[in-house]
């Protein structure tokens, strides 16, 4: 999946895949994260956040599946 950088402290880049709905972010440590069933507005809330940190903690992880790469 193709990814964009973003400005964030913890997060180094961001992509999704609309047919999947599939929202993965690597972290500036390395780690690879993606999280199923992701809707395509929170992706949007997401990449328009003035903190890309406090929203993935507020609105996505604690309410979509997410796998470890």
């Amino acid at each position: 999946m193709e990814r964009v950088p973003v400005s964030s402290t913890t997060v180094a880049s961001i992509g999704y895949d609309p047919v999947t709905l599939t929202l993965e972010l690597e972290f500036t440590n390395g780690t690879i994260y993606q999280y199923f069933d992701v809707p395509q507005s929170v992706h949007d809330e997401l990449m328009s956040s003035s903190s890309i940190g406090k929203t993935l903690n507020a609105l996505i992880r604690p309410n979509y599946r997410f796998a470890k790469q």
